[in-house]
C-alpha cells in the first residue's frame, strides 16, 4: 500500500496507468520556455519524460484519503470499456483499477464521497461501469461532487464549443450524466466543506469549474490540484500551460496563485498526473518557484 499520513488523514494512491501519452512535450505543453525540458531533463527523466521516445509520461491515479470516518475518492481516471474516438490513448481500457483500489481495502460501496476536480475524460471514467449495456454508478453509496460549473460546461445540451474540441466527447454521457440520473451527484460552486479537514475551493482556467481540494490537520497541508499542475516542469515554470487549458491566462494566474500559497503554507501539491513521488513542496524562487522536496510515496511503475 502506498500510503502517507497528513494530521488526522492518510492519503493512499491508488494507480490506474502509468506511461506515455504519446504527446511530446511541444506538443503537450506548446507554451513550454525554450530549452526548459532540455535544461531540467536530469531529473524529468523518467518519470515525467521518456528520454528515448521524447514522449511526456503521466499517471493516471486516483487520490483515497480516509477522514473523519469517511472514505473520500479524489478523481476517478479513465475508466474500463470507454469509447473515446478523440482520445486514442484513452480509449476501451481494461486497467486493473478496482483490483488496485481493493488492495488498498476498499470495496465499490465503501466509498462515501467521490471528487471530480474537474469534468475532463480523465479524472470522471470510474464514476460509472457497464452493467450488461448500462452505464451505472460504480459506487452506489457515494455523493459525487462535481463543479456545478464544469457540469453546466461540458453538457452537450448546452452546446459549449470547448478548446479541447471533441476530446471529451461521450465523457459526459456515460460517466457524468448516469450518476446525476441515479440522485448521486452534489452540484457545488465557489467552495464547499466536506469536513474540518478538507474544503473544496474553484481554481478555474484550465476549465471553468476546475477545482482545488485544501487538506489542513493537524499542522499538515496539502493541495490536491487537480490538472492545473499537468507535469513537474509546471512546477519550476508556472506560466507553462498544457495545450488543454480553457482560458489560458486565468490557468497561468491560478497556478502562480496556487503554488504561492502552497510556498507560505508549506503545502505538499499533489497534481492529479505526476509520476515519480506523486507531489512536491515547493518554495519561492525570485519570481517563480523551486522544488524543496518531493513527497513520500514511492516512486509509480
Amino acid at each position: 500500500m502506498d500510503q502517507i499520513t497528513l494530521g488526522d488523514v492518510t492519503v493512499t494512491r491508488v494507480k490506474e496507468y502509468f506511461g506515455s501519452v504519446e504527446m511530446t512535450p511541444a506538443e503537450f505543453f506548446p507554451e513550454s520556455p525554450d530549452g526548459a525540458w532540455d535544461e531540467h531533463r536530469s531529473w524529468l527523466a523518467p518519470d515525467f519524460l521518456d528520454p528515448e521516445t521524447n514522449e511526456c509520461v503521466a499517471a493516471i491515479q486516483t487520490w483515497l484519503l480516509r477522514s473523519e470516518g469517511r472514505t473520500i475518492l479524489v478523481d476517478t481516471g479513465v475508466g474500463n470499456h470507454k469509447d473515446r474516438p478523440y482520445a486514442a490513448v484513452w480509449n476501451r481500457l481494461d486497467t486493473d483499477f478496482l483490483d488496485n483500489l481493493a488492495a488498498a481495502g476498499v470495496r465499490p460501496e465503501d466509498v462515501d464521497l467521490v471528487v471530480n476536480t474537474h469534468l475532463h475524460v480523465d479524472h470522471v471514467g470510474w464514476n460509472t461501469r457497464l452493467d450488461g449495456r448500462t452505464w451505472v454508478p460504480t459506487f452506489p453509496n457515494a455523493t459525487y461532487l462535481m463543479p456545478e460549473r464544469d457540469f453546466d460546461f461540458w453538457n452537450p445540451a448546452n452546446d459549449h464549443k470547448p478548446l479541447l474540441g471533441r476530446g471529451n466527447q461521450n465523457v459526459f454521457e456515460d460517466s457524468v450524466a448516469p450518476v446525476h440520473a441515479a440522485g448521486l451527484a452534489h452540484l457545488w460552486d465557489d467552495s464547499y466543506r466536506i469536513d474540518k479537514n478538507l474544503r473544496l475551493d474553484l481554481a478555474p482556467g484550465h476549465t471553468p469549474g476546475s477545482s482545488v481540494l485544501t487538506l489542513d490537520s493537524g499542522g499538515d497541508r496539502a493541495l490536491f490540484v487537480g490538472d492545473l499542475v499537468h507535469t513537474a516542469l509546471q512546477l519550476v515554470e508556472p506560466a507553462t500551460n498544457s495545450c488543454f487549458c480553457e482560458d489560458p491566462a486565468q490557468a497561468r494566474a491560478t497556478r502562480h496563485r496556487l503554488l504561492g500559497q502552497a510556498a507560505e503554507d508549506n503545502a505538499l501539491v499533489f497534481p492529479a498526473h505526476l509520476g515519480g513521488q506523486g507531489g512536491a513542496e515547493v518554495v519561492r524562487d525570485g519570481a517563480g518557484f523551486a522544488i524543496k522536496e518531493w513527497a513520500g510515496f514511492a516512486r509509480i511503475s
